[in-house]
């Protein structure tokens, strides 16, 4: 049997689930876990992300008297920024199957890591770390608060 997750939206899901337990072995072959289910990283912080963090930065930093879009710092940031996978509570911070690096074939590594496989914490720890690496080391102001 493969792995099974359900998220308990109703009492048709409730149901099914009670009735799978009910037919599973005895023997020590299975488990079953229950568990909080980990919010995503919020719209709101996507927005504040694209619409006004990666823009300012785009916009006010100078590296060797070049200017980068906010896509380009969007992919230096990832590199920087997104947790490796060791942190002690990296449970909290991403979500199934997060994955920040893969090895080419020519020994390389590449960041394929998302900022969409972060958890709200992971989310808000991330765009902590870029705003005070844009703000201390490219001299980037900020507009106030965060949305």
């Amino acid at each position: 049997m493969t792995e099974q997750v359900f998220k308990l939206v109703n009492e048709s899901v409730r149901m099914k689930c009670m009735v799978m337990a009910r037919n599973l072995p005895v023997d020590g072959s299975m488990e079953i876990a229950i568990r909080k289910v980990k919010k995503l990283r919020s719209g709101q912080q996507n927005a504040l992300l694209w619409g006004a963090r990666l823009k300012e930065i785009s916009e006010q930093a100078w590296i060797c008297g070049k200017q980068f879009s906010a896509d380009v710092w969007h992919e230096h940031m990832k590199r920087e920024f997104l947790p490796e996978g060791t942190e002690p509570d990296i449970d909290r911070l991403v979500t199934k199957g997060y994955q920040k690096w893969a090895w080419l074939p020519n020994g390389e590594r590449d960041c394929i890591g998302s900022t969409t496989k972060l958890t709200t914490l992971g989310m808000t720890r991330y765009m902590e770390m870029c705003e005070a690496y844009a703000a201390t080391e490219l001299g980037v102001r900020f507009s106030a608060g965060r949305e």
